[in-house]
């Protein structure tokens, strides 16, 4: 288990019995596996459970804690913070719908948190030990180490298989900044364990975990600066959405320090005084932080596996695969984020069950064909899938200020952008900011996937009213470019001779 984790209680005590028991002994290994399982997040989970599932004779190997990132440390625990740090907004901002809430401006850090780890615990049983064992899947807790093309050590016991799937996902990337560590800086894997809300947090990484943490610790009282570096704020997203995201990151009071990078930092107590140097200043600026969090970046997990005894090629990017999921071992196949640049928990889950049909089942399936749609989760949320805007797309762009039901909701800090090939009503691709745009960004997902045209988005019938009705709204607004001086003069031609 890792030494980050410490157990803070009742609920992190049920989360281990669940995900890492103590009393838990390794069976005898049977004398061949049809699929051995190293890694037990997402990716090992699903691709597990399928093939128990199907009849094939399972082993899953797991050093840590059974569900990974997504229920230990990533989108359970931080979903379960979002969502209180949204109703604490929502309470500040009840007034504007003439709304009057006595006392409802105070938060309860340790509550909050105390029910972060409460719902992950709640959650672990589908993850856990009890229940995989019981699918018939055969669970070993140890480190896993390959000792040849068709086996692998784990606790001093040999797991032979006919095909293997490495599932070992990422963690969080160590930044080099002296002093970064010793001061006590948090991950994604260590930040859950608060129960004191830190009254001044630095939060390093614009990216998607950065914007997201550095938001919610807002919204729940601290005072935080997010560190930008030198890349911009979610700089992998089209620039006009993510300036909206922004702007509702700076009106819940997240001060943005841009294009700096830090020098170093040194404790003192509880306080962390972080020394910055920018490109474009001659002297360093210092700040004290009570806390500092850090959300760069990730680091695929392949460091003891011993790839090299089973043929398998790996660089810093992970275990190289194929479109298939094939590593350079024809035997052994890759998922989730140890091999790709795709780091979400949707996409471990897909390619999970991609490497499961064409390694045990003849597939022909490919990573390539697949439609990976992302959404970051801040409030608003941005959400995207399939190409952005740029060369060689057409853009067709819906403000939520003239959509109804954004009107109602007070949330018209919105937009749609459906981009098409040029010259076509193919969908390209769809950037989506909205508070639900995680939730409608599917409608497009699948509209990409089946290859449904924008021809077809418009004829499709959306309850009214709904911010999901800016999807029509884009494509009538393609269908309108259709309407050429030409065409209307030939409809008024048929009009006139139709009477």
């Amino acid at each position: 288990m890792s030494s980050d984790f410490v157990p803070r209680g009742e609920h992190d005590r049920r989360l281990l019995a669940g995900v890492r028991p103590e009393d838990w002994r390794n069976p005898e290994p049977a004398p061949l596996y049809d699929w051995v399982v190293v890694g037990a997040g997402t990716a090992g989970l699903v691709a597990a459970a399928g093939a128990a599932g199907l009849g094939a004779r399972v082993a899953l190997i797991e050093r840590r804690m059974l569900g990974g990132d997504c229920l230990n440390f990533g989108c359970v625990p931080s979903k379960a913070l979002l969502r209180a740090a949204r109703a604490a907004a929502d309470v500040r901002a009840a007034a504007a719908f003439g709304v009057r809430v006595p006392d409802g401006t105070g938060v309860d850090f340790a509550a909050v948190m105390e029910r972060v780890r409460r719902l992950r615990a709640d959650l672990s049983a589908n993850d856990s030990v009890a229940r995989f064992a019981g699918l018939g899947v055969d669970v070993f807790l140890g480190d896993a180490q390959f000792a040849g093309p068709t086996a692998v050590a784990v606790g001093g016991k040999t797991v032979r298989f006919s095909k293997a799937l490495i599932a070992t996902g990422a963690r969080p990337a160590r930044l080099p900044i002296p002093g970064l560590w010793e001061a006590g800086a948090l991950t994604n894997e260590t930040v859950f364990g608060l129960t004191a809300r830190p009254e001044r947090l630095l939060v390093v990484g614009a990216g998607p975990i950065g914007a997201e943490l550095a938001q919610a610790f807002a919204r729940l009282g601290s005072r935080v600066t997010l560190l930008e570096a030198l890349h911009g704020f979610l700089p992998r997203e089209d620039r006009d959405a993510s300036e909206l995201v922004k702007g509702a990151l700076e009106r819940d009071g997240v001060r943005f320090q841009c294009c700096v990078e830090i020098q170093g930092v040194e404790r003192d107590g509880g306080v962390r005084r972080v020394r910055f140097g920018s490109k474009h200043a001659a002297a360093e600026e210092t700040a004290e932080f009570d806390e500092i969090v850090v959300g760069v970046g990730r680091t695929p997990n392949v460091d003891g596996l011993r790839l090299e005894q089973a043929g398998i090629a790996y660089d810093e990017r992970g275990v190289t695969v194929d479109d298939m999921l094939r590593t350079t071992n024809p035997r052994v196949y890759a998922a989730g984020d140890v091999c790709l640049s795709a780091k979400f928990t949707h996409a471990a889950d897909a390619t999970a069950r991609l490497a499961l049909q064409n390694a045990l089942f003849l597939g022909r399936k490919r990573l390539s064909e697949l439609v990976i749609p992302a959404c970051t989760y801040t409030d608003p949320e941005l959400a995207h899938v399939g190409a952005r805007a740029g060369d060689g797309v057409q853009t067709f762009t819906q403000r939520f200020h003239d959509l109804d039901r954004a009107v109602l909701d007070g949330e018209t800090d919105g937009l749609l952008q459906l981009h098409v090939f040029r010259g076509t009503d193919k969908l390209a691709g769809a950037t989506l900011v909205g508070r639900h745009a995680g939730e409608t960004i599917g409608e497009l997902s699948a509209a990409l996937t089946n290859g449904i045209r924008l021809g077809g988005l418009a004829r499709t019938i959306h309850c009214y009213p709904t911010q999901a009705e800016c999807i029509k709204r884009a494509a009538d607004a393609y269908n309108r470019t259709r309407l050429t001086p030409f065409v209307k003069r030939l409809l008024e031609l048929w009009l006139r001779f139709s009477r």
